[in-house]
């Protein structure tokens, strides 16, 4: 992993605890979290407050993730908002801890310039030994406060001063006074200065979790369904409901296709579909010849080009699905016929700009998981355990691309992939004389909807 790293593609973001001020707030929060403190004199730290390094030192990934499913946190600084989330266990866990964080931002920076903020994302689910327990998280609830209990004393600093303000004999109760008094020196003027955190629930319907080998709960959809990367016979009993796991493509397929969830890249408004599926049939190259022990030196496009020559009808079904695929968008062939049992089928796939657009862009990686780059953007635990077991030939190839191709402008690759956000397409072309095959018969003509 240390090319990853050195390339800013592992660990990158994160922020670092290089001053004694910083470190001691930090171990104040983590000893009132964990009961624990490190002796390092600095560290990098995640979203969360997660740093990599005290996790090493404590081998402990989860120090602040028990059970990993209350996710704890420890804020130094706002900056942590553009941070990534190590370790994730849950899809959605970012987004709140970044949303929360904007939304707070005033008083987190006040907070924060002398103390540290720790808390909790309460899904009041505990216990996780059972799939079945998944189901029961339905609203995630922030709690914070700092180390010093400043947002707590300015709740009853703040009812204090309304007693003080109603009562008609507040005036001569020295007890109350006193205790505004005592509370004020720590607090401020909460009357000018108000110290508060906004208590939010946020509602988690669809998301990925980590447990159980990777599972997919979409609840929130007209046809519900979780989808299981491992067997689903592994998995121990789930409430009622349509279960599925990756070796179950066709039916996959058909509950995107129902729940119109995905579109095909050539159906894609605004995008290069053939740059797209090229670039994708090289990272199939790519894999073939790092199996095959092919020297890929820089690994150029005419490279790869003279593997697959070499290959000829060797070639595996994904690269071959994706040329016919090709040559139809540059006008040299025929419309291909790809099922959802064809190897190239996912691959060909994006998801519709809606809510969940991340998610099954998510899941999408991990059924296509030869295309690299989505695989490294959409889902950087399945990347990271994936570039583990590849040859070093493969390594340096696919850390070169992208320290190349995708670092230097993250929102830019984004959008040319995955398009604009829910809402915002571009405008259908009205030069594009092609008559609309994908809306006459689907994506592929392999799943069709039922007539309402």
């Amino acid at each position: 992993m240390k090319r990853l790293i050195e390339k800013g593609l592992m660990f990158g973001n994160l922020v670092p605890v290089d001053t004694p001020a910083l470190v001691e707030r930090y171990n104040r929060a983590l000893k009132m979290l964990t009961g624990k403190t490190t002796d390092l004199p600095d560290f990098h730290v995640d979203i969360s407050g997660f740093s990599p390094e005290i996790g090493h030192a404590f081998g402990d990934d989860l120090y602040l993730n028990p059970n990993g499913c209350n996710r704890q946190f420890i804020l130094l600084t706002t900056a942590q908002k553009h941070a990534p989330l190590l370790n994730a266990q849950f899809s959605t866990s970012r987004g709140i801890l970044r949303q929360f964080i904007e939304e707070n931002e005033a008083y987190l920076f006040a907070l924060t310039a002398q103390d540290a903020v720790a808390g909790e994302l309460d899904n009041s689910v505990f216990d996780l030994s059972s799939p079945a327990r998944l189901f029961d998280i339905r609203k995630i609830t922030i709690s914070a406060d700092t180390t010093e209990a400043h947002v707590a004393d300015g709740r009853k600093l703040t009812d204090k001063i309304d007693r003080f303000r109603t009562e008609p004999d507040a005036w001569y109760d020295d007890v109350l006074i006193a205790e505004m008094i005592g509370l004020a020196k720590k607090t401020g003027d909460v009357t000018r200065n108000p110290i508060e955190l906004k208590a939010r629930s946020f509602t988690q319907e669809n998301f990925w979790t980590a447990h159980f080998g990777g599972l997919y709960l979409f609840r929130d959809v007209e046809e519900p369904a979780t989808i299981a990367v491992k067997p689903k016979a592994d998995l121990a009993s789930l409430p009622p409901g349509r279960v599925l796991d990756f070796t179950e493509r066709n039916a996959i397929a058909r509950f995107l296709d129902d729940n119109d969830l995905v579109e095909p890249i050539v159906k894609a408004r605004g995008i290069d579909a053939g740059a797209i599926i090229q670039q994708k049939m090289d990272f199939i190259l790519v894999d073939v010849a790092s199996t095959l022990g092919v020297d890929l030196g820089a690994a150029t496009r005419r490279d790869l080009r003279q593997v697959a020559q070499k290959l000829g009808s060797a070639l595996p079904e994904e690269f071959m699905g994706l040329a016919a695929l090709l040559r139809w968008v540059q006008g040299g062939g025929n419309w291909p016929r790809i099922t959802s049992a064809h190897p190239a089928y996912f691959y060909s796939l994006r998801s519709r700009p809606h809510k969940d657009r991340d998610l099954v862009n998510m899941m999408l990686s991990e059924l296509a998981p030869l295309d690299i780059r989505q695989l490294f953007i959409c889902h950087k635990q399945a990347f990271y355990a994936a570039y583990a077991g590849w040859s070093e030939t493969k390594k340096a190839y696919v850390a070169d691309f992208l320290a190349r191709e995708y670092q230097i402008d993250k929102s830019g690759a984004r959008e040319a992939l995955f398009g604009h956000e829910p809402g915002m397409d571009e405008p259908e072309r009205q030069d594009d004389k092609r008559p609309d095959l994908i809306g006459l018969v689907g994506p592929w003509g392999a799943v069709r909807r039922p007539r309402k």
